[in-house]
């Protein structure tokens, strides 16, 4: 597995997961109580559905599943994407698959 991941993790439902392994561009990930999440460093969402967002980033392509997702708010220009629901995992993929995005394929 490439990167080194720090986990932090108390009793409270909170979970920051940094990738220290991409220093120039810093990614976050912020979890919320299982149902809410907030990633930066967001390139392109390739496909999304109430069960799964998967999303090129910085770090790499990132793999949300859940149930009921919904993408409250994306801001590529500013690399946020706010997704809402009942998360059960958050995993990178390991070779980045870069066939083209949600976005690139509606917009050309």
């Amino acid at each position: 597995m490439e990167g080194a991941f720090f986990c932090a993790q108390s009793e409270r439902t909170d979970t920051t997961m940094t990738n220290d392994a991409f220093p120039a561009s810093p990614q976050r990930i912020e979890l919320s109580g299982r149902e809410s999440l907030t990633v930066s460093g967001v390139e392109d969402v390739e496909r999304f559905d109430e069960s799964s967002v998967i999303m090129t980033t910085s770090a790499g392509t990132l793999i949300v599943t859940g149930e009921d997702l919904h993408i409250g708010k994306l801001s590529l220009e500013g690399g946020e994407l706010y997704v809402d629901g009942r998360i059960t995992s958050i995993s990178y993929e390991d070779t980045p698959n870069r066939q083209g995005g949600f976005f690139s394929r509606l917009f050309g």
